[in-house]
């Protein structure tokens, strides 16, 4: 029977250190079942891992994508036996994305702190908007909202978080007070990452797709330039509730606030049991409260 781990080992540790020595070496092999294994590995797998000179040893193109699932493999093998040996404490590579300005505000300093309390984890937070594949891209969580459509991932609400719309009250006095939705359509409208408003009406939720008089991609932009008297914007409330409890901006159709949108941690199937990934949900769902 073939042992479909042999060479996983010796693959990485060639990888990673550069030479089948020195990954000799940290195994504490011999050079020769290095090389014996590696080899084996690219017979059974038909492709070249490592191109090797007499001088140098250089991972392929093909060799680096199976580098890289060698390496959570092993990470994911010593975590499994670290759940039974160290009681399921949390340890190893923790890799995750979020939304910046999500990110920044609540979840870093979430992970911070969870990071503090488990020093034998190394975490990568990644935040960005662009949405990342977990699967392909080998991330352990992500931290999203609304609708979620993705069947290869689990997922768990931690919070929800409310959306406002409002003006300067500047603004208001110079172009009117939007009584409807449909009133919108005559106002300057500034746009955020959301291309579509949501409205409750009629007792359904509908979209609205505002014209921009002015776009950016940052919601703390978005709203400084309402506050500045450009327009009318639709954000969640973290991003103006300052603005709107000292009077900057004045929240507007308030009876056709949508329903709070969920906040959600979603993860690959395969990782949701692991210790890391696990506590570090229960954290965030503590962390945020019930909306932020």
């Amino acid at each position: 029977m073939v042992n479909q781990w042999e060479g996983v080992d010796e693959v990485a540790a060639v990888a990673e250190s550069g030479s089948f020595v020195a990954a000799a070496r940290r195994l504490d092999v011999s050079v020769s079942h290095v090389s014996r294994a590696v080899a084996r590995c690219e017979e059974r797998l038909q492709t070249q891992i490592f191109a090797r000179t007499t001088r140098s040893v250089r991972v392929t193109d093909t060799g680096r994508l199976l580098v890289e699932q060698f390496q959570r493999l092993i990470a994911e093998r010593e975590e499994a036996f670290a759940m039974v040996e160290a009681n399921g404490e949390p340890q190893g590579a923790l890799r995750i994305t979020c939304s910046i300005s999500l990110g920044e505000r609540f979840v870093a300093p979430l992970v911070r702190g969870y990071a503090q309390d488990y020093p034998r984890l190394a975490i990568e937070l990644d935040l960005t908007n662009r949405v990342v594949d977990l699967v392909s891209e080998g991330y352990d969580l992500a931290i999203r909202t609304g609708a979620l459509s993705d069947t290869r991932l689990l997922r768990r609400q931690i919070t929800r978080r409310q959306v406002d719309l409002c003006a300067a009250p500047a603004y208001l006095e110079r172009r009117g007070v939007p009584r409807t939705i449909d009133d919108l359509a005559r106002h300057d409208c500034i746009v955020g990452s959301a291309r579509s408003w949501h409205f409750a009406s009629g007792g359904a939720v509908r979209a609205w797709r505002p014209v921009p008089r002015w776009q950016c991609n940052s919601g703390s932009a978005v709203a400084d330039a309402a506050i500045s008297g450009m327009g009318i914007c639709h954000l969640p409330s973290f991003y103006i509730r300052d603005a709107m409890a000292d009077g900057r901006l004045v929240p507007l159709l308030t009876d056709s606030r949508p329903p709070d949108e969920p906040v959600w941690a979603v993860y690959p199937q395969r990782r949701h049991l692991l210790p890391k990934v696990r506590r570090l949900v229960d954290h965030l769902s503590a962390g945020l409260g019930n909306a932020i």
